[in-house]
């Protein structure tokens, strides 16, 4: 082999490490497999984190990853001031699913108020933010992740203190949240 063809060999070498690495973005996100009957829900939780694949160059891509993590946290206990997939508050689950595609958000609720882009509830994508009033102050308290958009009919991912105490999905067409919504933000 000669100098020029050991050139040529490197360069068909980047040049197919190169399609390699760009036709990984264009792959479908790996549906997340179930496992037979985890040990504990914290092995269940660990092994949808090692499946997740965060795209970068697909919003829609992006806003199911978030969904989908959110997702694996679904049962993980409310704890006051919560940060950690051992407990939650609101803002601190919010908080811990986009600090995982490094996406910085507010780690308080009521910080939210001016953080991000207001957009109307009929304009909601999975992924955005919905922000409650407390139920005891006239102030946010409350905040989630939008799981499924459908305007005031909208689903979402939150950590709630509520009877169950644990990360849920519930509908803003529950009294509860009806009356308490304040608006949708968009950091995406």
């Amino acid at each position: 082999m000669t100098y020029k063809n050991s050139n040529r060999l490197k360069l068909g070498t980047s040049i197919i490490l190169l399609m390699t690495v760009l036709s990984s973005f264009t792959n479908p996100l790996p549906v997340i497999e179930k496992k037979d009957a985890p040990q504990s829900l914290a092995k269940a939780k660990l092994d949808v984190k090692e499946k997740l694949i965060i795209p970068t160059n697909n919003e829609e891509q992006l806003r199911d990853s978030i969904v989908a993590f959110g997702n694996g946290l679904l049962g993980t206990p409310y704890v006051t001031a919560g940060t950690s997939s051992k407990g939650f508050d609101c803002s601190g689950f919010v908080y811990y699913v986009f600090k995982e595609f490094e996406i910085k958000v507010p780690r308080s609720s009521s910080l939210f108020k001016n953080f991000g882009e207001e957009i109307p509830i009929a304009d909601v994508k999975k992924g955005d933010i919905l922000l409650f009033l407390s139920p005891t102050r006239n102030a946010i308290g409350h905040i989630g992740i939008v799981s499924e958009p459908n305007g005031m009919q909208s689903n979402f991912i939150h950590a709630s203190s509520s009877k169950k105490m644990q990360v849920m999905i519930s509908s803003l067409t529950q009294k509860g949240y009806t009356r308490r919504f304040v608006k949708a933000v968009r950091v995406l």
